[in-house]
C-alpha cells in the first residue's frame, strides 16, 4: 500500500501530531546483551586453570603480545615477520576483512537523504488515436528534467539493527583473520621446532649407528684372532641396520617441516632462509610458561570473540525481521520540468512535489516465520558461542595437563639417560681391561642409543606442547585487539 500525500494540504496540527508520533517511535528487536546464564559469565568459567603441579607455568603471568619472543632467537622471529607478511591465508583473510568493512560502510549508508537527478531530449511521434483525433500528429521535440531528493526515516530501527549486524560480521571476520594469524604463528613455531629437533635426533641417531659400527668392526677383529663368535656379529649386524633403519624416517620428517614451513613463508619447496635447515638445537624457554586464567583466556582467545559477535549478530536481524512488521516512511521532494523541447524551462512546463511517502507491505504469517526463524538464529549463535567458550576451557586445561605430565616424563628420561651413560662408559672400560665379555659392553651401548633416542624424542614433544599450549592460549600476539573486543561482553555482565 503506498500513500502519496502533498504537505501543504495536512492541517499544521495534523502534521504536529504526526511528527510527534513518529518521535515516539522506537528500536524494535531485542537489545544485544551476553545472556547472564552463559557460559561466559560462570565464574568458574574466569577463575584460575585447574592446578597441574607444573612448576614451568606461571598462573599470574600475563601472555605477552610476541609470545615467540620469550624463545629468544632470532631466527624464529624473521620466520614469523616473514609468514605474517608473505603467507597467502593472511592474505585471503585481509581481503575478507576489507570486503566485511565495505558491506559495513553501505549498511551505515542506508536510509537518510538519497538524492536523484533525471534528464533526458528525445523526438517522439505522439499517437494520435489516444488523444482522440483523427488526423495524424506531426513528431515534435520533447525534452524533461527532475531532481529528487528524499529522506528515509529509520523510525523503528531497522537500518539501525542492519548496521548493528553488520558491524558485528566485520568484527566476527576480524576474529577470523586473528584466528588465522595466530594458526599461522603457531604452524611457523612448530615447524622450525620441528627441523631443529629432526636434526638433533639424526644427530644421535648417526652418533649412535656410529658406535655400534665401530663395535662392529671390533666383533669382526676378534673373530678373526679367534676370540668372537658368530652370534656376537650377527646380534652387532642386527643393531647396525635397526639404526640405519631409524635415519629415514627422521629425515622425512625434517623434509616435511621444511617443505611446510616454505608454503606457510609464501614459498615454494626448498625455498628457506639461509640457516634454518641447519638448526640442530631447538630454542627453549628461559622461564615459566605465562597462562593467566580464565578471565583473560575468554577475552583472548579470537574463536571466543568470533563467536560473540556471531551472537551478536543474529540477535541484531531479530530487529530487522520484526521490523518488517512496520511502514518505511519517506520525506521527499522534486522540481523538474517536461514539456516540448522549445516551451522547455517556461513556467507550462515546470512541475515539483513536495510530501510523505508511505510504504508498507502488510504482515503476513511469512513474515512472522522469518522473525521466529532469526530467533532460533540467535539461540543456535547462543549454544554454539557458549560450546566455544567451553571447547576453549577444555583445550587449554588438556594442553597445561599434557604439557606437565610430558615435563615429568622428560625428567625422567634425562635422569635415565644419565644412568645409561654411565653405565655404557663402565661397562666399555671394563670391557677393554678384559674384564666383562663384549656382549655386555654392546647391551650397555644399546641402550644408551635407546636413551639417546628417547630423551631426544621427549624434547621434540616437550616444544610441540608448547607451541600447543600457546595456541590453546589464545596468542596473545594482539593484546590490545583482543581487550577491546573484551569489552562489549564484558559490559553486559
Amino acid at each position: 500500500m503506498n500513500l502519496r500525500t502533498p504537505l501543504h494540504g495536512l492541517p499544521r496540527l495534523a502534521l504536529v501530531a504526526t511528527l510527534a508520533g513518529l518521535a515516539a517511535c522506537r528500536t524494535v528487536g531485542p537489545d544485544y546483551a551476553v545472556p547472564e546464564g552463559s557460559a561466559f559469565n560462570r565464574p568458574a568459567a574466569n577463575s584460575a586453570f585447574i592446578d597441574t603441579g607444573n612448576a614451568q607455568v606461571a598462573a599470574s603471568a600475563e601472555l605477552p603480545a610476541r609470545w615467540w619472543s620469550l624463545y629468544q632467537d632470532p631466527v624464529l622471529d624473521g620466520l614469523v615477520e616473514h609468514a605474517l607478511r608473505d603467507n597467502l591465508e593472511l592474505k585471503a583473510a585481509d581481503a575478507h576483512l576489507r570486503r566485511a568493512a565495505a558491506m559495513y560502510e553501505q549498511a551505515l549508508d542506508a536510509g537518510g537523504f538519497d538524492y536523484e537527478a533525471e534528464a533526458g531530449v528525445s523526438r517522439a511521434q505522439l499517437s494520435a488515436e489516444s488523444f482522440l483525433l483523427e488526423h495524424e500528429l506531426p513528431p515534435i521535440n520533447l525534452a524533461d528534467g527532475k531532481f529528487a531528493v528524499s529522506y528515509q526515516f529509520d523510525l523503528f530501527g531497522k537500518l539501525k539493527r542492519g548496521a548493528e549486524a553488520a558491524h558485528a560480521d566485520e568484527q566476527s571476520v576480524a576474529a577470523a583473520r586473528d584466528i588465522a594469524r595466530i594458526s599461522v604463528v603457531a604452524e611457523v613455531a612448530d615447524n622450525y621446532l620441528e627441523i631443529c629437533h629432526a636434526n638433533h635426533e639424526l644427530h644421535v641417531a648417526t652418533h649412535s649407528l656410529q658406535l655400534q659400527q665401530r663395535g662392529r668392526e671390533v666383533t669382526q677383529r676378534l673373530i678373526a684372532a679367534g676370540r668372537g663368535t658368530a652370534p656376537e656379529l650377527a646380534r652387532a649386524n642386527a643393531q647396525v641396520a635397526m639404526l640405519e633403519a631409524a635415519l629415514p624416517p627422521l629425515q622425512a620428517k625434517r623434509q616435511a617441516a621444511a617443505y611446510s614451513l616454505a608454503a606457510l613463508l609464501g614459498q615454494t619447496p626448498g625455498q628457506l632462509p639461509a640457516g634454518v635447515g641447519d638448526c640442530s638445537h631447538a630454542p627453549a624457554l628461559q622461564q615459566p610458561l605465562p597462562i593467566g586464567d580464565g578471565r583473560a583466556l575468554l577475552a583472548r582467545r579470537p574463536d571466543v570473540r568470533q563467536a560473540e559477535r556471531r551472537l551478536a549478530a543474529a540477535t541484531a536481524r531479530i530487529g530487522v525481521a520484526t521490523a518488517e512488521l512496520y511502514p518505511d516512511i519517506r520525506l521527499g521532494a522534486s522540481v523538474g520540468a517536461a514539456g516540448l523541447l522549445a516551451d522547455f524551462g517556461e513556467p507550462l512546463t515546470q512541475q515539483w512535489s513536495f510530501g510523505p511517502l508511505i510504504s508498507w507491505t502488510l504482515p503476513s504469517s511469512g513474515t512472522r516465520s522469518r522473525i521466529r526463524a532469526t530467533e532460533a538464529g540467535a539461540d543456535a549463535a547462543l549454544a554454539e558461542f557458549d560450546q566455544t567458550v567451553l571447547q576453549a576451557l577444555r583445550e587449554t586445561q588438556t594442553a597445561l595437563d599434557r604439557y606437565a605430565q610430558d615435563l615429568r616424563r622428560l625428567q625422567s628420561l634425562q635422569v635415565a639417560q644419565q644412568q645409561a651413560t654411565l653405565a655404557a662408559e663402565q661397562n666399555r672400560r671394563l670391557y677393554q681391561g678384559g674384564r666383562t665379555p663384549y656382549l655386555s659392553s654392546l647391551d650397555a651401548d644399546r641402550s644408551l642409543a635407546t636413551a639417546d633416542a628417547t630423551l631426544a624424542d621427549a624434547q621434540a614433544q616437550v616444544s610441540r606442547d608448547q607451541i600447543h599450549l600457546f595456541l590453546a592460549l589464545g596468542g596473545g600476539w594482539d593484546a590490545p585487539a583482543a581487550a577491546a573486543a573484551a569489552a562489549v561482553p564484558a559490559a553486559a555482565r
